[in-house]
This record gives C-alpha cells, structure tokens and sequence, in this order.
C-alpha cells in the first residue's frame, strides 16, 4: 500500500513537471516552440495576394504591441504585423519563413534581442544573438527581401527578471548590428539614439511607464514610425 501512495505522489510530481516544462516564452510549447501556429490561418490568406510595397514586421512584444497602440500605422500602410510577445531571437528564425518569405515582402523590418538578454529561453551569449539575427537577414536577402535591422531599444533592467543589468549589452549588441549593416549593405533603423535617457534606459515617462522599462508608449512609438518611414523611404 505504502508503495502505491508513493508511486502516485511520484507520478503527479512529474506530471506537474511536464506542464511545466511545456509552457516557453512567446506562448508555445515543446509541440510548437516557435508558435509557427499563431499566424498560420492568416499567413494563408495573405499570402494569396500579391502587394509591391508589403512589408513585414518581425519581432517580439515591442512590436506586437506597436500594432495595439498604433493601429492605424498598420491598416494605413502595406505593413503586416509578426510580432510575438516574449520571443527570443531563435524562435523568430524557425518561423522566420512561414512568417516573413512566404508572405513575398519587398522588405522585412527585424527588431529582437531584448528578450535574449533578457535569459526568456535561457541564458544566450550576444555573439549567437547576433548570429539568429544575422540568419534572418541572410534567408531575406536570398529571396530578394530588402533588409531593415533595428537597433534594440534601451533598457536598464527588466521587472520580470531584475539585476541582470542589460544596458551595456544592449549597446554591444547595438554596435555588432550596425556594422553588420554597413558592411552587406542592409538599412540600420535607430530608435536607439532617439529614445535613451543618458544612462542606459527609455526615457520616463516620455517613452515607457517607469514600472515597465523596455515597452514603449504611445509617444514612443510615434518616434518610431517617423524614424523608420525616413528608413523605408530612403
């Protein structure tokens, strides 16, 4: 008897561990850890029609979230919206296709890395940052997608995972992009510059809530728009 309560107990212990252990960042599970699903019906119907001037967004929640606070920047324009909150950059590679390329783009605007520093799928080294982010660039530029990097926007910590100090791996990430971008040719969108309050962070509470600290505001990301459109007109 002893034996059969124990082997319950074990059991429900590693059946919490499994759900668990299913639930990642970006609202997938080990079935679909790059949340290919989230876009798929609409990937479909998008991708049956034709548009010279589309553009597709590819990010994580600062994004997503641009289409909440902005909607009209994305109904106005050919702008299509893939942004999903809490992704890592190695997530957005694996759906970079079904998400980006099938979708026939003339150009793909690419913002990520915060949520890498940030530890959302564990601990990343800048350098394999910028490799997913360099990955992404190269699959767009092999379909004929213009390429637009984004500077990662600043942020002196995360409320949702507090200490890790990201400021100046933000900026390090920051430079390794725009070289890159110098050097193959592809567009350097900085919001950076515009947005930083002098010491590593968004400006408060110009730009994000001061208990937030890397979600821009409305305000934020009217600065935004008018940074990219430059870049995108150019």
């Amino acid at each position: 008897m002893k034996k059969s309560i124990v082997l319950i107990a074990l059991l429900s212990c590693l059946e919490l561990q499994a759900q668990e252990i299913k639930q990642v960042a970006g609202g997938g599970t080990l079935s679909d850890w790059a949340f290919l699903g989230r876009f798929q019906a609409d990937n479909a119907t998008v991708s049956t029609t034709e548009d010279p001037n589309r553009v597709v967004f590819m990010g994580n929640s600062i994004t997503e979230g641009w289409k909440h606070f902005r909607p009209d920047f994305f109904e106005d324009n050919p702008y299509i919206n893939r942004g999903i909150g809490g992704q890592t950059t190695p997530q957005m590679l694996i759906r970079f296709k079904p998400d980006v390329v099938h979708l026939k783009p003339k150009a793909v605007v690419i913002l990520a890395g915060i949520n890498d520093i940030a530890g959302n799928t564990g601990p990343t080294a800048l350098s394999t940052i910028f490799d997913n982010l360099t990955s992404m660039a190269e699959i767009a530029q092999a379909h004929n997608i213009r390429v637009l990097l984004c500077s990662v926007l600043p942020a002196k910590d995360f409320p949702w995972s507090p200490g890790l100090e990201p400021a100046p791996k933000v900026v390090a990430l920051n430079h390794m992009i725009e070289k890159y971008c110098k050097e193959q040719g592809h567009t350097y969108v900085d919001y950076y510059s515009a947005m930083e309050d002098g010491q590593g962070g968004l400006k408060v509470p110009e730009f994000t809530a001061a208990n937030d600290l890397v979600h821009p505001n409305k305000a934020g990301y009217l600065v935004m728009e008018a940074i990219l459109q430059k870049a995108l007109q150019n």
